[in-house]
């Protein structure tokens, strides 16, 4: 999938234009993977703000705030943004993109979520 198309979608408010196809994004800039994938609901700035996050029924994780991260290894963001929060036991409000996503780039956002949270 072009980065174009996924754009498209967001530019559209939703994420069908990330659904049009199952190829792989070809960037492998995790901040930008979080502003396609992520910001809609987590916010600009990780506090869990986003727009779309006031029309879930739980409030996205705020990957600013250090307590509630210091709880989560490496290895369950990985997993939830591969398999979605249900796959770890988080709330299924949290989408799997284990389709859209390489590997690398789901690690690559994993470590990037946690550069929000400055000690």
């Amino acid at each position: 999938m072009s980065t174009r198309i996924m754009l498209l979608g967001l530019v559209f408010g939703t994420a069908a234009g990330l659904l049009l196809s199952t190829a792989r994004p070809v960037h492998a800039d995790a901040s930008l993977d979080f502003k396609i994938f992520c910001a809609r609901c987590h916010g600009d700035n990780g506090k869990g703000d986003g727009p779309d996050g006031a029309t879930l029924s739980t409030k996205p994780q705020d990957f600013a705030d250090c307590a509630a991260m210091s709880k989560l290894t490496d290895q369950v963001i990985f997993n939830a943004i591969k398999g979605g929060g249900s796959s770890v036991g988080l709330p299924a409000d949290m989408p799997a993109w284990g389709e859209g996503l390489s590997d690398d780039q789901i690690k690559a956002l994993a470590h990037y979520v946690r550069s929000f949270c400055k000690k």
